[in-house]
C-alpha cells in the first residue's frame, strides 16, 4: 500500500517538474514572430513591482490609485511605438521572471538589472538608465554607519531577487535580511528589525525625501555596470521584438528623456502623494480589498465544500478495482495538497497551469484555494460520516432506501451537524488565508494595504487598519456560524 502510494506521488512530482520546461520550449518555438504576435494582439502586458519609487510606485491620481513612475512612462512610449495598448500587471519582484517565462506578461520594466545570470533566461534591450546603490538608515544612526563596511555586527536588508540583495550577501559581513517588498523593508528599518536597507539611488532618494526620519549613505558596493543599470526584459528568443524596442530605448537615451521628463514627472507624484496620508482618505482602497477578500472566501468555501464531499466519498469507496483506483487517487490528492504550502499551490496554478490556459489572477487564486480547502474539508466530512452510527445506515436500508439515498438523506445531514464547528473554522481560516493571493497581484486586503503603504510612506498605520478589518470580518462570520450551529442543535 505504501509502495503504491509512494510511486503515485513520484509520478505527480515528475509531471509538475516538466511543466515549466515544456512551457519555456513552447514559448521559444514561437519567439521568432514575437513582434508580430504583440502587434496582432494589440496589447502589451508590462510586469512590474510598484514599490520602487521613482521607477514604479502607487499614487493617488484624481481619487484613484494607479501605478506611476519613470518605468511606466517608458512602457507607455514602447507601447506607442509598437502601435498597441499598454496593460500593467503588478506582482512581487521575485515573481516577475517566472511571469515572463510563463507568458503572464510580455515584458518586464521594473528597474531590472541585465546581469549575466538573468541573460541566460531572458533577453534584454539596451540599457535605458544607469544608476547606483545607496543604503537607507534611520537618521538617528547617521553617526554610526558610513557605508557597507560599517554594518559588521548589524543587519542589512534588501529586496529578494535583486542585485543589491546579492551584494549584501556577498560583499558584507552583516546579517542579510531579504523581503519581497521595499515598503516592508522600510517598515523593518523603522521598527529596528534591520539597521539599513540597500536600494538603488533614485529609490533611496525618494524614500528619504518623503520621510524625514531616514537618511541615505553611500553603499560602496563593488558592482559591474550591468548590475547598476536597468533594461527591459523579454522572453528568450524574442529577437524581432527586442530589436524594435531597442529603437525606442535608443531614442529615449539620445534625448535624455529619463532625466529631463520621466524622473521629474515621477517626483511630482511623490510630492503630491504626501498631501493627505490619513487612513480615512484611502477607504475606497480598503473597501476594494474587503470586496475581493469576500469574493475569494465565499467562492472557495462553496467549491471547496463540493470538492471535499466528492473526495470524502471517493476515499471511502470500496469494492471493484475501479473503486479502489478512485480511492487511491483521492487519497494521493488529499495527502499531496495537505503536504505542500498553499502559496506554492497558488503560484503553480497561476504560473504553471497558465502555460496552457491563460487564467486571470483572481480566478487562479480561487481555484488554488478551493483545491486546498477541498482536501481539508474532505477529511472533516469523512470523519463526520464515520461518526454517524452504523445503525442509521442499516435502518435506512431496511426501509428500502438505496445507498445513494441513504447517504444523501440520512448520513450526510447528521455528519454535517457533527462537523459544523470544523467547517466554520475552515471558513474563518480561509478569510485570512485569502491574503496569500496578493503574491500574484489579486487586489485583496493585503495587496491594498501595500498600495496604501507605498502611497503614504506610512508603514504601521495600514497594517493596523487591515488587522481591525480582518477581525471584523472573522468575528462577524463566527457569530453567524454560531447562530446556525445553535439552530442545528435545537433541530
Amino acid at each position: 500500500m505504501k509502495k503504491r502510494f509512494g510511486w503515485f506521488l513520484a509520478i505527480i512530482v515528475a509531471l509538475i517538474m516538466t511543466v515549466v520546461p515544456l512551457g519555456q520550449t513552447q514559448h521559444a518555438q514561437a519567439a521568432d514572430n514575437s513582434l508580430e504576435q504583440i502587434q496582432k494582439k494589440g496589447v502589451l502586458v508590462m510586469g512590474t513591482s510598484p514599490d520602487y519609487p521613482p521607477y514604479e510606485f502607487q499614487a493617488t491620481v484624481n481619487g484613484k490609485s494607479k501605478i506611476v513612475g519613470m518605468d511606466v512612462q517608458i512602457g507607455k512610449q514602447v507601447a506607442k511605438d509598437l502601435g498597441v495598448k499598454l496593460k500593467i500587471k503588478s506582482m512581487s519582484f521575485d515573481s516577475l521572471l517566472v511571469a515572463l517565462q510563463t507568458g503572464k506578461v510580455d515584458m518586464i520594466i521594473s528597474g531590472m538589472n541585465p546581469t549575466p545570470s538573468r541573460r541566460k533566461n531572458v533577453d534584454f534591450t539596451h540599457v535605458y538608465y544607469q544608476g547606483g546603490y545607496d543604503i537607507v538608515i534611520n537618521k538617528t544612526d547617521k553617526g554610526k554607519y558610513k557605508n557597507k563596511n560599517s554594518f559588521k555586527n548589524g543587519t542589512l536588508g534588501a529586496q529578494t531577487g535583486t542585485t543589491q540583495y546579492n551584494a549584501v550577501k556577498n560583499q558584507t559581513t552583516a546579517k542579510d535580511k531579504g523581503m519581497t517588498s521595499q515598503s516592508d523593508l522600510i517598515l523593518a528599518l523603522q521598527s529596528h528589525k534591520v539597521d539599513g536597507v540597500a536600494m538603488e539611488k533614485p529609490s533611496a532618494e525618494a524614500y528619504v525625501a518623503n520621510n524625514k526620519s531616514l537618511v541615505a549613505i553611500p553603499s560602496d558596493f563593488n558592482m559591474s555596470s550591468s548590475a547598476t543599470s536597468s533594461a527591459i526584459a523579454f522572453r528568450k528568443g524574442s529577437t524581432s521584438l527586442v530589436n524594435k524596442v531597442n529603437k525606442t530605448v535608443d531614442r529615449i537615451k539620445k534625448q535624455n528623456l529619463v532625466k529631463k521628463q520621466y524622473l521629474p514627472a515621477a517626483g511630482k507624484y511623490l510630492k503630491t502623494n504626501t498631501v493627505n496620508t490619513s487612513m480615512g482618505h484611502y477607504w475606497k482602497a480598503f473597501a476594494t480589498g474587503i470586496e475581493y477578500t469576500l469574493i475569494i472566501t465565499v467562492c472557495s468555501v462553496f467549491f471547496g465544500f463540493i470538492i471535499g464531499i466528492l473526495l470524502a466519498l471517493a476515499r471511502m469507496a470500496k469494492g471493484n478495482p475501479l473503486k479502489t483506483a478512485i480511492r487511491w487517487l483521492a487519497t494521493a490528492y488529499v495527502e499531496f495538497i495537505r503536504g505542500t504550502p498553499m502559496m506554492v499551490q497558488v503560484m503553480f496554478v497561476y504560473f504553471g497551469l497558465g502555460l496552457f490556459v491563460n487564467l486571470p489572477a483572481l480566478t487562479s487564486g480561487i481555484i488554488a484555494i478551493s483545491l486546498n480547502s477541498g482536501a481539508y474539508v474532505a477529511e472533516y466530512i469523512r470523519g463526520g460520516i464515520n461518526s454517524v452510527d452504523v445503525g442509521q445506515t442499516e435502518a435506512a436500508r431496511s426501509l428500502g432506501m438505496s445507498n445513494g439515498e441513504t447517504m444523501r438523506y440520512v448520513v450526510l445531514p447528521q455528519a454535517l451537524k457533527n462537523i459544523w464547528p470544523s467547517l466554520g473554522n475552515e471558513f474563518i481560516t480561509l478569510i485570512k488565508d485569502s491574503s496569500i493571493v496578493s503574491i500574484i497581484g489579486v487586489t485583496e486586503l493585503i495587496y491594498q494595504s501595500n498600495i496604501v503603504r507605498s502611497d503614504t510612506y506610512r508603514g504601521v498605520a495600514p497594517i493596523v487598519v487591515i488587522m481591525v478589518l480582518y477581525f471584523i470580518l472573522t468575528f462577524t462570520a463566527s457569530r453567524i456560524l454560531n447562530y446556525f450551529e445553535r439552530r442545528m442543535q435545537h433541530d
